[in-house]
């Protein structure tokens, strides 16, 4: 039988354990299919403050997660489900409500209800890729407000028609949109209407919406044959603040009835004996 040699075995460890020093961690083969996923991060871009049944579109993006390889490229898919929330949602909509980013981003139509308050936008997006899925929850709050409105009616002249042409709608002499006006035959009539949204509201007083139609050379009017139409309304300051007033008057109250207490209450002194 062979005897068993403590010191032989002492050696052979000790060199299998230089050996195993000697190799270099990064040589060890990495798991497969193991990445770092960067984070997924999302937006949604628009309109703070839309107006009363008005129509706007958002712009939904998104980066990372799993469908985002390491060098920024998209290899997987973004999918996303959006949705509304408000307390009256009459006449509101969403459209498309889910489907797939196309190279990391989708536009969506919304459509305000048609009453004033707060509403949030919500859209849940999905990163995937190779079974391995991440989601975000993104949120957006606006504000459903009254616009200030122009309406006009055009009359196309009675010799040729036109063809389509925008026209510039401005506020106070500062551009603030513009109006499509389709291809329209000889004679005919057409209203067009304008709504503005102003996020922050208007100054306190008069203000002019403005339309020119000399780019049209005579070929399009609006009634009565003008070439510009102008419309002023007024918009209201903010209602005053009497309190200061009814400070004063409780203090003058309280002031006479002080008084008048005193008075009142004051020993009465008669004449002085002699």
């Amino acid at each position: 039988m062979a005897r068993f040699r403590p010191v032989r075995a002492l050696g052979i460890v000790v060199l299998l354990l230089v050996l195993g020093a000697s190799v270099p961690l990064g040589h060890l083969a990495p798991i497969a299919g193991a990445r770092a996923d960067a984070p997924l991060v999302g937006n949604i871009a628009g309109p703070t403050a839309v107006g009363l049944a008005l129509q706007t579109t958002y712009t939904v993006t998104a980066t990372g997660g799993p469908a985002q390889a390491a060098n920024g490229t998209q290899v997987g898919i973004y999918s996303f489900k959006a949705s509304f929330s408000a307390v009256n949602t009459t006449g509101a909509s969403f459209t498309p409500t889910s489907g797939v980013l196309v190279n990391g981003s989708v536009t969506l139509s919304f459509t305000a209800p048609n009453v004033t308050e707060p509403l949030t936008l919500f859209v849940l997006v999905n990163s995937s890729y190779n079974g391995k899925n991440i989601s975000t929850n993104l949120s957006e709050a606006i504000e459903i407000i009254q616009p200030y409105r122009f309406n006009a009616n055009l009359q196309v002249g009675s010799s040729a028609g036109v063809a389509p042409f925008y026209l510039t709608v401005t506020l106070d002499g500062s551009p603030v949109g513009s109006v499509k006006v389709p291809s329209l035959t000889a004679g005919a009539s057409y209203p067009i209407s304008f709504a503005y949204v102003a996020p922050n509201g208007l100054s306190a007083g008069w203000h002019t919406f403005s339309v020119n139609l000399a780019a049209e050379h005579g070929l399009v009017t609006f009634a009565g044959g003008l070439t510009s139409y102008s419309v002023s309304f007024y918009v209201p300051g903010p209602a005053p603040n009497y309190t200061p007033y009814y400070l004063l008057g409780i203090l003058v109250f309280v002031a006479v009835i002080l008084i008048y207490t005193l008075r009142v209450g004051a020993p009465r002194r008669g004449p002085k004996k002699k």
